[in-house]
Parts: structure tokens; sequence; C-alpha cells
């Protein structure tokens, strides 16, 4: 997928195009000439005039040689290649309108939004005209009078790709007039002008991208009165304004994003407008981990430039990742909501920034984030998901300290053997184990230094030849982050007991405490 997740940033037109993506029909001398050129008749003198091409057509001569090049579409697109950039293309070369169906973070509006690198650099239209006139085509009765009035001294504007893309998120006051336009009874009267006169039109954003691409975010929420009013513009490919008759033919490829929830629950798209909607592309969550962890990594904010560095082990990473698998799966979450993948992005810039923290506090000059960061970003979670009842009885924070739980579980027996495995799996864990049964306890806390927890998790056996073992590092600060972790992935699997108080937490002997328990 995301978008980033190689998340998921749009490139601009300029870097596409530095890029090779696209083949313009301007050659690059005539791409130069452009700059030189501001009426028709000079326009026309350098042998550049053409007869308009639709914008469906121009999209698909540019696609078509993006494909034959070998250039990857949708930069910053992570999961997507074989499932849902297909789909695109498909829909883009047979010249369709199309609507994206997905839950939230999975890229829709980026994907949409790159669009604009399938456009030529830049097209030519009648400057004064609102309707972005083809200068040998002229649509609106302004544009129509220019021609006739100033033959090849009208004058031209060169529009940019980024110009020729527009977008709407639907809202409920959104009007007609909005999308579409209405009449203006000013203009009428200060022109001396017939209500029914096409020069009294205050066109809407819709007709304000003729020749362009148009977007329309979350669909369903749309009024029903609106979507009847896209009827026109996604068959017929015209508007008409106020119920006069004024047909204005126009050239705009329509494409939209939903949420399903939004689908069925809070809104729906009527069915006349669906049909005539003729792809739909589903979107989804990162299918690998390895998906969602490019994701991250090319969305979150790590790199801090001034301050301590900061190295993310590769397991913490993917804890990150496995909360949200976890979240999208547990039965405290409202799974029609979903979870987005701005949720993993926020939780490490959170874990990175609470490591941040203690470095500045501790005047390091590195920091390696640890398992206790993880539960202290945990806003980062309480607020990207919807829970159902028995999430909120748990509340958003037990729910948040569950969801990484598990998740640090998953990854610790990906990583390290099973402790309750007879013979090899048992027997690796024996010194340690044999320590917290003997009474000892640990206290770990995020706000020690990396220097500190080491010194306060080496009074346990085996402990550090462990993260040394499995972890492949020799860096203190590394080692006393796998250290913690270690402890904490034998908490996840029930074997040790984890008190949690305003000074840290302390790890010990799971069946101590419940022999404990028993007593009182």
């Amino acid at each position: 997928m995301t978008a980033c997740p190689r998340e998921l940033g749009v490139a601009s037109g300029a870097r596409a195009a530095r890029r090779g993506l696209l083949s313009s029909r301007l050659t690059h001398d005539e791409t130069a000439a452009v700059n030189t050129i501001r009426t028709l008749g000079q326009w026309k003198a350098k042998g550049l005039a053409r007869p308009p091409e639709s914008v469906r057509d121009e999209i698909r001569r540019n696609l078509i040689a993006a494909l034959r090049s070998g250039k990857p579409l949708f930069s910053g697109i992570v999961g997507y290649e074989e499932t849902v950039v297909p789909q695109i293309v498909n829909a883009l070369l047979a010249r369709h309108d199309f609507i994206l169906l997905g839950l939230r973070g999975q890229a829709k509006t980026r994907l949409l939004r790159q669009l604009t690198d399938l456009l030529d650099p830049e097209i030519p239209a009648i400057d004064g005209c609102p309707l972005n006139s083809h200068p040998l085509a002229p649509l609106s009765a302004e544009a129509k009078r220019l021609v006739v009035e100033l033959g090849d001294d009208l004058p031209l504007r060169w529009i940019p790709r980024s110009e020729r893309y527009r977008e709407k998120l639907a809202t409920p006051d959104i009007t007609v007039a909005d999308l579409i336009g209405d009449i203006d009874p000013i203009k009428a009267a200060a022109r001396k002008l017939d209500l029914a006169d096409e020069r009294v039109i205050h066109y809407g954003i819709v007709p304000r991208t003729n020749r362009g691409i148009f977007a329309i975010n979350e669909l369903p929420d749309l009024p029903t009165r609106i979507q009847v009013g896209l009827l026109d513009l996604l068959e017929e490919r015209d508007v008409q304004i106020r119920g006069f008759p004024v047909r204005i033919p126009l050239d705009v490829l329509l494409v939209f994003s939903a949420n399903p929830e939004d689908y069925t629950n809070r809104g729906s798209i009527i069915t006349p407008l669906r049909d005539r909607i003729e792809s739909q592309i589903s979107t989804h969550y990162p299918l690998t981990l390895d998906d969602g962890l490019a994701i991250t990594a090319q969305e979150a904010w790590i790199e801090r430039g001034e301050g301590p560095r900061i190295v993310v082990p590769r397991y913490l990473r993917e804890v990150i990742e496995e909360t949200a698998i976890q979240a999208r799966t547990s039965s405290f979450v409202d799974q029609n909501s979903g979870v987005s993948a701005r949720m993993t992005i926020a939780l490490l810039e959170l874990v990175v920034s609470n490591a941040e923290r203690r470095a500045l506090r501790a005047q390091s000059a590195r920091v390696t984030p640890r398992t206790a960061d993880l539960y202290a970003a945990d806003s980062a979670i309480t607020g990207k998901v919807e829970l159902v009842y028995e999430g909120e009885r748990e509340g958003p924070r037990a729910v948040a300290a569950k969801l990484i739980g598990k998740a640090i579980k998953v990854v610790f027996d990906r990583v390290l053997p099973d402790p309750y495995q007879d013979g090899g799996g048992a027997k690796v864990y024996e010194k340690l184990l044999g320590h917290f049964r003997g009474g000892g306890r640990v206290t770990v806390s995020d706000r020690m230094s990396d220097a500190q927890s080491k010194e306060a998790l080496s009074v346990v056996p085996d402990l550090e030849a462990l993260a040394r073992n499995f972890f492949a590092s020799h860096d203190d600060a590394e080692i006393a982050a796998a250290m913690e972790f270690i402890l904490e992935g034998l908490h996840q699997a029930s074997i040790l007991s984890k008190d949690v108080a305003l000074d840290g937490a302390t790890y010990g002997d799971e069946f101590d405490r419940m022999v404990k328990g028993l007593k009182d």
C-alpha cells in the first residue's frame, strides 16, 4: 500500500517530469517555447497549435508512455503494486471515472492526488475564461466573444498540471451552487443582462476544473440532492444551471473516495450515481509486516536533526506494526471503523519522542527507545481507535496496554525460544527465572538513562547473555533495551509478574504473586 508507507508523499509534477515518467504532446523544445507564447497568433506561428484532446485521452496517452518505459507509478505508495494500482491503471486505460473504497488511512486521497502526474506539464487556455477553454474550442459565451473580437491577438495562459486537480470533501452544507454554479443577479444587474443569459452564471468548482481532474472525498456524506446534480455530469458530460437551457459540455475526469462505514451507516450513494461510476476499486491495509514497516518508516518523523541520535531497534518497529495488526482483530475495537495506518506512524513518533526527552534530560548524545517507551506513548493509540461497548468498559488506556502487550508477545515468540517448550526453550531461561523464583525483583522506568537501565537489569543472571545472543548487538544501549524486552515478553507469556507504579514497572515471579493473592 500507504499510501504511505517509498507514506505515503505525493511527488510533485516537476519531480515526476524529471524522472521521465511522462510523455507530453510537447517536445522538449516546444515545452521551452511555451514560456514565450502569449497569444493565439504566436501559438499558431510556432506550429504548436493542435486541436483539443480530452483529459481522459491525455491521461491515457501519458499512462501508456509510462507503462512502456517501465517507470513506477504512484510514488510513495507501498503494498498496492499487485492489487490496487493495476485496477486504477485499468480504469484509466478504459477512460473510466472511478471510486476508491476503503477504510481510514489507506492512502485513497494520496492516490487521487498523484493522478496529476499523468497530465501534461502545461496546457494552453484562453485567458479570462473561467472554464479553461481550449483556444481552438471556446466553451463559455465570454470565450467565444473574445475569439471573434480579438482573433490572433487572443491572450493565452498556460495551466500547469498542479492547477488542473481540485478536490472537495463531502459535507452536509455543500450546495449545488458550490459544485455546479448559480445565477448571479448582481452580475445581471450590473451588465443589464437577462437572467437567462449565460454570461450571468457564476460557475462552481466543477466547471472551473474543466480539462482537469475533480475529486470528491467521502462521497456517501454528500446529500442526496447534490448527488442527483452529478448525474448529468457523469453520463452526459454537461451541466445545467438553475433550469435555464444552458448546457455546458465539460471535460472532467471525476474520481471519488468513500469509507465502507460511511457507505452503509452514515450515508449512501444513490443507485443511479453508483451505476454511473464505471469502476469501484477497493483499497486495503498492508498485507505483510514488511509493507507496514516500510510505510511507517517512510511517513514517521524520526530523523529529528539536532538533538540526540535515536536508533530504533528492528524488533521494536515490529512491535509497533503488530500493535496495529492486533487492533484490527481485537474484540474491543470497532472493526467497521478500522485502524488507520496513521496509528503506527504516530506511535513510532511518540516512542522516539519519549526516548528523545530522556536523552535530553540525561544530556546523552545517543539513545535507544525501549519497551517502557511504548507504554508511555499510548496516547497514539487511544485517539486512533473506535471502541465497542466492551472496550469502553475496559477503558481506552487499558485497551491500548492490552494491544501493546499482545504485539510484544507476537514479536517475542518470533525472536526468542518458547519458554514453555520442554528441554531447549525452558533451559534457556532456567537461570533467569531462578532469580525471580528466589524472590528477586527488578524495576525499570522510561525515565532511566540507558546506562541506569542496563545497571538495574544486570542483576538478573543470563539476561544480558540472552540479549546479546538473540539480538546480535554489541551496543550497551541496545542491549539494555533488548534485556527489558525479554522481561516484558516473559511477562506477556504469564511467567513473570509486573506491577506498574509511578516510579516504573517492577518484574517478579508470577507464581509467587498468585500464591500471595490466594493468601490475601
